[in-house]
């Protein structure tokens, strides 16, 4: 059965479209065609108002309702933090839980799994930010956790994480090159940050086969005219992409709009979101449009939605592009532009709907 989607316009992830239509078979995008050429039978849904464009990917979120992964590693949880994610207009997110005990690890390894099996959406795997990680450049993170990895420790919580953990945010300098190695001949994504790399360092780094960097400018060695850090690093690599947290908090707008002018398709949006909690490590406390642990900046309240409007309104990204920073890029980053980022045929068929305001009406996935 072929299921029609119609509306006025159309974001590909490459052009706009008019008055055209998705044709979607088994849940794959079968192919785009003018919406009087709808094939006769098909069920058809029309979006009377806004503009579809590809759903929106969040690659690093903490949790959302009041519950944070950290502290309630369930299914429970992660359903919870889909539908913000959703209701963002991201239905694909990485669960993220930050430095911590291996035993807290394991059990939100245990909670992904559990998940799936209970037929739970969205999650792409988990992303381990820490405690791999600079003491340096902790940020909100507990210190007495941070240490660098030996092999068996490491060795220990891949094989436990097979299948589930994507994602390991680390500090460069303080990882050998056997255990980098050994992350990424397990298919996971190295991200660099929370690093008090050196510009060499971190070139270094990227050298081995870390190809992103978490949250540009915040928690990492600064770009400075002596010093360039691991900044410098970043904005001067031809091939690493970070992500940035666009709330106006993390990162002041007028630097977000230097990053992009130097990066260009490299820099894409996470919400780096957490949820109001009295519990864990982590305690947060909303405080204005941000989160708080402990008096420090500990996470965002943004959705994907709010990235891109305040990519558009605060930065002046053209529109195209901050959907393409929400969605094809970090589709990019994960390896998983073969399926997300594009409303194209052999896509999976998920998209979000915004209005002219770039409010989320609905998500599709």
């Amino acid at each position: 059965m072929i299921h029609a989607h119609e509306a006025t316009r159309i974001f590909t992830g490459e052009e706009w479209l008019m008055d055209q239509t998705i044709l979607v078979e088994n849940e794959i995008i079968r192919d785009i065609v003018p919406t009087k050429e709808v094939p006769p039978n098909s069920i058809i849904t029309s979006y009377v108002s806004g503009f579809l464009a590809p759903c929106f990917i969040d690659i690093q979120i903490y949790g959302a309702k009041g519950s944070l992964l950290a502290v309630d590693p369930t299914a429970e949880s992660l359903q919870k933090t889909y539908e913000y994610c959703k209701a963002g207009g991201a239905p694909y997110y990485q669960p993220t839980v930050a430095t911590n005990s291996y035993d807290v690890f394991y059990k939100c390894i245990d909670a992904v799994r559990d998940y799936r099996h209970k037929g739970g959406k969205g999650v792409i795997g988990l992303h381990v930010e820490g405690p791999w990680i600079s003491k340096a450049k902790k940020g909100a993170h507990v210190e007495s956790f941070i240490h660098s990895p030996t092999i068996e420790q490491a060795t220990s919580l891949l094989e436990y994480g097979k299948g589930v953990i994507t994602m390991i945010t680390l500090a460069p300098e303080v990882c050998c090159t056997e255990a980098i190695k050994l992350i990424q001949s397990y298919g996971v994504i190295i991200s660099a940050g929370h690093s008090n790399a050196t510009y060499d360092e971190a070139n270094e780094g990227f050298a081995k086969g870390i190809h992103a960097a978490t949250h540009l400018y915040n928690a990492m060695s600064p770009l400075q005219h002596r010093a360039p850090g691991i900044v410098g690093s970043v904005l001067n690599h031809e091939k690493v992409m970070a992500s940035i947290v666009a709330d106006g908090f993390h990162v002041d707008f007028a630097a977000i709009a230097i990053a992009k002018k130097i990066m260009q398709q490299k820099l894409f949006f996470i919400t780096d979101a957490v949820t109001e909690t009295n519990e864990g490590y982590y305690p947060h406390t909303l405080v204005g449009d941000k989160y708080e642990s402990n008096g420090i900046l500990s996470g965002s309240a943004l959705t994907m939605a709010k990235c891109v409007s305040n990519a558009v309104e605060e930065v002046g990204i053209e529109l195209s592009e901050a959907l393409r920073m929400a969605s094809l890029y970090p589709a990019q980053v994960m390896k998983l532009d073969n399926q997300f980022g594009r409303i194209a045929p052999g896509y999976k068929a998920s998209f979000v709907n915004m209005n002219d305001e770039l409010g989320v009406l609905q998500t599709v996935d």
